[in-house]
């Protein structure tokens, strides 16, 4: 088994060194500079937040590397991946390694895929394989059970998946501010970045501008279209690296509470991948929460969605979710709690011959509900719910390539498996909304560039993966028979462990939400009883 693991220069301050050296792919974690933090200094305080509830859980041990340098090694990784794959002796440290290896082993691939011409068959195909061979076991080993005991502390586990995030800091900082009670925060952060040139023996060279922008509005044409381009520019910032060396939230990364797996932008499989991983780095928190990683917090966010949570009349099975508002100048960076708004509207709307179904907003709360109520969907970039959702509705890691249609597979999977969800009353976060303008880099670019000598890229690589939710969603042109006839059949595999639940059908999820199929279509519909809010 390959680990791609590069170390990364030391980031401590004052510190200059823009080549990564390859003086050993795998160095001693107390070699000096950043590394000295991987365990507690000898003779250092403990009164770290979070330190008394590291200590007792099994799963905690042994303790993961400090979060610096990037792509730092976890040692005994092989018997601690053994122990963990086989279900005998789990760790977190057990499932990063684990990760770590699957995720070097699809760097390799990768890499020899972008040499020659493929057909997008084959890199599916690829992809595939790969996951089963390094995922499969650890994911049957724990089928229908949680990873670790699920503590009963009031602890939540917020999953962050950030692709090349200037702003993760920034998020971090915000919610562990804002929380009521910091010392039960736990992140599990993919950080998705361009940290510079990857040599063949696994370094990296950040030295230069070894990276590209996204595509930047640089002015117009004659006919008024936009001009636009691509631009060479350094090694994207890493949030973990500035939140990790600021002495008033250093604590956090000391005392274990900030998991993190590092992942170069060309293993970048889009949010579905990236939030699977994440979910993976749980570590039997009481609750989990998934967001985006550009986010603000109001006060006491933490406790305000336990309450809530507790409020919704289906608890403990409960999925509170909503699309939160954009962020407002001159707030303090704290959110200002306002009427919540509630996901009634599906649509299919973006032109094509089969559309995905998209969500929407369809109004809000007016204030002063003594209940939260039921909605029909959930929004990926937030949702929380108590932490057996993971063992409900585990996240599906074959689902490479996307970008739409993972909200609504997540929606009918969780409904389906007995969770009722409900839009929160108050809005507690703020998304920073991102225009095409802002030239931000996206995963697709990226997958763009990597294939481009089998000339085709992420929306040929889509357009087969998406049929794994269509099939799940029931579109009819994406039944089972007719994409094995055409020689896709591979897209659905464990299908029957990443379908739909077995507390209430399709049937009747189709009735609730009032899509209909109608041919060879689907039709989302009016819902009525979600704008009055009639289902408690």
């Amino acid at each position: 088994l390959f680990f791609f693991l590069p170390p990364a220069a030391d980031v401590f301050p004052g510190e200059k060194r823009n080549v990564l050296e390859p003086r050993n792919l795998f160095p001693p974690l107390a070699s000096g500079g950043g590394e000295k933090h991987t365990d507690i200094i000898p003779g250092e305080k403990r009164d770290v937040p979070g330190l008394r509830s590291l200590a007792s859980p099994p799963q905690f041990s042994p303790r993961l590397p400090f979060p610096l340098p990037i792509f730092s090694r976890i040692p005994d990784a092989g018997r601690l991946i053994e122990e963990t794959r086989t279900g005998k002796n789990p760790s977190i440290a057990g499932v990063t390694a684990l990760l770590q290896g699957f995720l070097g082993s699809l760097h390799d691939q990768n890499m020899e895929l972008s040499k020659k011409k493929n057909s997008p068959g084959d890199i599916i195909g690829a992809y595939f394989d790969l996951a089963a061979e390094h995922l499969g076991s650890f994911e049957a080993a724990f089928r229908g059970r949680p990873i670790f005991p699920i503590r009963e502390d009031g602890s939540i586990f917020l999953s962050l998946a950030a692709y090349r995030e200037h702003l993760l800091c920034d998020t971090l900082k915000y919610a562990f501010d804002q929380a009521l009670h910091p010392e039960k925060l736990f992140v599990g952060a993919v950080i998705q970045n361009c940290f510079g040139k990857v040599r063949p023996d696994g370094t990296v060279d950040s030295s230069g501008k070894p990276c590209k922008t996204g595509v930047e509005v640089v002015g117009k044409k004659e006919n008024g279209s936009p001009m636009t381009k691509i631009s060479d520019r350094i090694p994207d910032i890493n949030g973990i690296e500035d939140f990790c060396t600021d002495s008033a939230y250093k604590k956090y990364c000391l005392s274990g509470q900030i998991r993190v797996l590092y992942v170069h932008e060309t293993e970048s499989l889009g949010p579905a991948v990236a939030r699977y991983l994440a979910s993976k780095l749980w570590g039997g928190e009481s609750f989990f929460v998934q967001t985006d990683s550009h986010l603000q917090f109001a006060q006491h966010w933490d406790d305000k969605y336990i309450q809530e949570a507790k409020a919704a009349r289906s608890y403990p099975k409960v999925v509170l979710s909503t699309y939160p508002p954009g962020f407002k100048k001159d707030n303090n960076n704290t959110v200002e709690e306002s009427p919540g708004t509630r996901l009634c509207m599906c649509e299919t709307l973006d032109g094509g011959p089969d559309p995905i179904i998209r969500l929407n907003t369809g109004g809000g709360y007016k204030g002063g509900e003594e209940f939260p109520a039921q909605i029909p969907f959930i929004a990926a970039g937030f949702f929380f719910a108590r932490a057996e959702f993971l063992v409900d509705v585990p996240f599906d890691p074959y689902l490479p390539w996307l970008f739409m249609g993972e909200e609504i597979a997540l929606s009918m999977r969780a409904w389906t498996a007995g969770w009722d969800i409900y839009a929160p009353r108050k809005n507690l976060i703020a998304h920073q909304y991102r225009p095409g303008r802002l030239g931000l880099p996206k995963f697709w670019e990226t997958t763009d560039r990597l294939y481009r000598k089998s000339r085709f890229g992420n929306n040929q690589l889509s357009k087969t993966v998406i049929l794994r939710i269509k099939n799940l969603v029931g579109y009819p042109l994406a039944e089972r028979t007719k994409v094995e006839k055409e020689g896709n059949g591979l897209i659905f595999r464990d299908m029957e462990i990443y379908g739909l639940g077995k507390e209430r059908s399709w049937e009747d999820y189709m009735k609730f939400t009032g899509i209909t199929v109608e041919g060879s279509k689907i039709q989302c519909n009016r819902i009525a009883w979600c704008g009055k809010m009639t289902v408690l």
